[in-house]
């Protein structure tokens, strides 16, 4: 009895050890997995490409076109109140559609800018801003105010997907220091433009 109860005995000892070896070793192969889990979920970092100052400069050139064309009419209102024998009234709803377009159509756009990104968006601000501008080419004739207008509709609606932009452009393309500096560039095209534009019309004739 006495050696049957010390092997029974030593049968225990030994299935312990083995268990704490195996829990042991457990520990051991899970540490460094969570030592790297938690290097992984430290705060990520952006990576900055170079061309990134590029696109911004590209988007606000672009912008500085589609202003170019809000007031461009109002601004010398009497020389096309004479070419097209319209009052003021109408010369200055060439620009007011500016503002009028930008109500209905700026939360689907902020939709679509969401859903699609930004590439598919700046696509076709760029190119309603330049069907627009080759409609009012194709209008400069007196009996073709109503086609100057619809012309300067398509480049109010080119204007509701181009201003939503800059902020994105900034958040997307560059680092955290940097978002303040790249969304003041990609409005300034726009409202650089308008300023001159109207504190000296002369000098856009």
């Amino acid at each position: 009895m006495s050696e049957n109860s010390s092997a029974v005995g030593c049968e225990m000892n030994y299935d312990k050890n083995i268990s704490n070896l195996e829990k042991s070793n457990k520990q051991g192969d899970n540490a460094p997995v969570q030592t790297e889990l938690k290097n992984v979920s430290s705060e990520p970092t952006t990576r900055l490409y170079k061309r990134r100052w590029v696109i911004v400069f590209m988007f606000s050139s672009y912008s500085l076109c589609n202003a170019f064309q809000w007031i461009q009419y109002g601004i010398i209102n009497n020389i096309f109140m004479k070419f097209y024998n319209v009052d003021s009234f109408a010369i200055d709803w060439m620009s007011m559609i500016y503002m009028l377009t930008y109500i209905p159509f700026i939360f689907p756009v902020t939709w679509l800018l969401d859903k699609k990104g930004l590439r598919i968006i700046a696509l076709v601000a760029t190119g309603f801003n330049c069907l627009g501008t080759w409609t009012k080419v194709a209008s400069v004739r007196p009996e073709l105010f109503a086609v100057t207008m619809f012309g300067q509709f398509i480049c109010s609606f080119a204007q509701v997907f181009i201003l939503g932009m800059p902020s994105r452009i900034a958040s997307v393309w560059f680092g955290s220091e940097e978002v303040s500096t790249a969304c003041s560039i990609g409005v300034f095209g726009n409202q650089n433009f308008r300023w001159g534009e109207t504190s000296d019309p002369d000098s856009f004739l």
